[in-house]
């Protein structure tokens, strides 16, 4: 597939542009043996955490599941903008998006809205987007349509072709599809075959920030 250039670029966060695993991970833990479950190995997590709380708490913990969201995200705010670390090279991308283009960047996440608010104020990288839409901010989250929609509200930009949208899961490329945006996928996950990963395509790969510069730069 040709990429023809963006006028918008929409970026998942967790573990694309922010190493959060180790956090997630010790957060998730903390909450399962809080309510006498065993708790997920991290490689289980890698494998399992792709939807938003909403999305799979219920399906996680059933009837329990308000009661897990309120213990995992104590656990996860007594850590996170202590832990946080961005991914190497994340911050060279959005430099050299901010200087070299003028798309329209913002990121759609299925972290808490005010998780992912307080992370990027933490990091002091309000200045590379134009919007923050995160779980629970739109009427559904990822990999519905409505927070795309909300991220490109003021931008100008109608959800399609002319956005891409940049993520390392399965549900970020479903998300792109369903919305008819162009897939970037980043990272090495398992499971890719040059065109499709989950069963939904892609246009791109960047295995890492470099490679994701690298195709930003080759249009």
């Amino acid at each position: 597939m040709a990429l023809s250039k963006p006028k918008a670029i929409l970026f998942d966060w967790d573990n694309t542009l922010v190493d959060t695993w180790p956090i997630i991970h010790a957060a998730l833990h903390e909450t399962f043996l809080k309510l006498n479950q065993t708790p997920w190995t991290m490689e289980q997590v890698q494998a399992r955490v792709k939807k938003s709380m909403r999305d799979s708490f219920p399906e996680v913990f059933g009837a329990d599941w308000q009661l897990a969201a309120e213990f995992y995200q104590t656990a996860y705010r007594s850590r996170n903008l202590t832990q946080l670390k961005p991914l190497d090279g994340a911050e060279e991308t959005l430099r050299w998006l901010l200087d070299n283009t003028d798309y329209y960047v913002a990121v759609v996440s299925n972290k808490k809205g005010i998780n992912l608010r307080q992370e990027v104020e933490a990091l002091g990288w309000g200045k590379y987007f134009k919007a923050l839409v995160g779980a629970d901010d739109a009427s559904h989250d990822k990999p519905h349509k409505a927070p795309v929609e909300l991220a490109l509200k003021d931008s100008g930009v109608a959800a399609g072709a002319d956005v891409w949208f940049v993520g390392d899961s399965e549900i970020d490329m479903e998300c792109a599809q369903n919305t008819g945006c162009v897939g970037i996928l980043y990272g090495t996950p398992d499971g890719i075959d040059g065109k499709q990963f989950g069963g939904f395509p892609y246009a791109a790969h960047g295995r890492d920030q470099a490679e994701l510069r690298a195709v930003f730069a080759s249009i």
